[in-house]
């Protein structure tokens, strides 16, 4: 995820004990003896060990839950064919750095290191280990042994702003915001874009809470927005803190991540949701065939790799209908959320009509369009 070099608080001694709680051995494989029908063949095939480091709680109901959303998926597809191992909560920066290590050294042969923090990291353990694979999700940084991979969220995110800005009553929506950051600001833009295609008048209030993980933050922050008139709420952040929030407030909500509607059964609308399941087989599948390559991958609702939650019962049908299209308008290609013409907070034209946004400015957001309110923190 996450775009930023800034730590989370986690102590090494828990990835230190969870570590050794796996029983991790050295080497790149173990054998697994396969027994033939007439039980006397006997053959041994490699089994791929594949470790994941995480950010957060894998119960955090947002970016963790769904990247182990994804591994559980990666051993229902590959079954026998490969074993895995994940870390959690793991702290950007040094702790990460030796989480990295010793999965490496416990002959873990594909490695996921799931938070922009971690990509220094990774790189550093790489270099010691030419023989194993690592993708790194959200970084920018490759070698020959390092891939980076991540979502076109914001597509989702443009879905989402379309149902905010068609179920809003008060034209106010808040989004709680994790830190002011390219991948966060571009989720914003993405989210009011998509609110003021079907309503003008839409005004997007963000509350900074300088983390990714703290529910009673998010919470807070929520409850502040609500009692400024947002009868909407979002986040960029990953527990349902402002789902809950939105519930016991009577607003609506749409969650992050995963389909967080457990936490919100009356205000939960839909979700932007995180389908990491295909590329982690994808990356497994090809160090077992040996094609395995280090590359840049950014894949969207085209490849199934963003999706939505499922629409609340609220939501009337016509503009569920007009959501769907609007999402395959996406996958098709016909449709861009940052086509021009894009007007900045300040009312100046950024990309003119009849012409797109590139990748290289989407990664390197650094302001509001209209519509949001408030200066983004220096």
């Amino acid at each position: 995820m996450k775009n930023s070099i800034l730590f989370k608080s986690c102590g090494i001694f828990v990835a230190t004990l969870l570590l050794a709680a796996c029983g991790q051995e050295q080497g790149s494989t173990k054998k697994v003896e396969a027994t033939a029908k007439n039980g006397v063949e006997k053959k041994t095939k490699d089994v791929l060990k594949v470790g994941f480091v995480y950010v957060g709680p894998t119960g955090d109901a947002g970016w963790t839950y769904a990247h182990d959303n994804g591994r559980k998926y990666l051993e229902e597809q590959l079954g026998d064919a490969v074993e895995t191992t994940y870390v959690e909560s793991v702290a950007e920066g040094a702790d990460s750095e030796r989480v990295i290590n010793q999965l490496a050294k416990s002959g873990n042969k594909l490695i996921f290191t799931t938070s922009f923090g971690y990509m220094n990291p990774t790189l550093k353990v790489a270099k010691k280990y030419p023989g194993t694979a690592f993708e790194h999700a959200s970084g920018y940084k490759q070698s020959e042994n390092v891939g980076t991979y991540f979502d076109r969220a914001y597509e989702g995110r443009y879905l989402t702003g379309i149902v905010a800005g068609k179920m809003t009553k008060t034209n106010v929506i808040g989004y709680v915001g994790s830190f002011p950051i390219p991948e966060v600001i571009r989720g914003i833009n993405a989210f009011t874009r998509g609110a003021q295609s079907v309503n003008p008048d839409i005004k997007v209030k963000v509350v900074w809470v300088s983390t990714w993980y703290d529910p009673g933050k998010e919470r807070e922050a929520a409850e502040t927005m609500i009692l400024q008139g947002a009868d909407v709420i979002t986040q960029h952040t990953d527990s349902p803190g402002p789902i809950n929030a939105a519930e016991s407030k009577g607003v609506y909500a749409i969650g992050y991540n995963s389909d967080m509607s457990l936490y919100g059964k009356k205000s939960h609308l839909t979700a932007t949701i995180h389908n990491w399941g295909p590329v982690y087989t994808a990356k497994a599948q090809a160090v077992i065939d040996g094609t395995w390559k280090a590359e840049d991958i950014w894949p969207g609702i085209a490849q199934g790799v963003v999706d939505l939650a499922p629409f609340n019962a609220d939501i009337p049908k016509e503009v569920q209908d007009y959501v769907l299209a609007q999402k395959q308008a996406i996958a098709d290609g016909s449709l861009h959320p940052f086509a021009g013409p894009v007007v900045n907070q300040a009312g100046e034209t950024v990309v003119a009509a009849g012409t797109t946004m590139s990748d290289g400015d989407l990664l390197s957001f650094s302001w509001y369009v209209k519509g949001v309110e408030g200066e983004l923190p220096k």
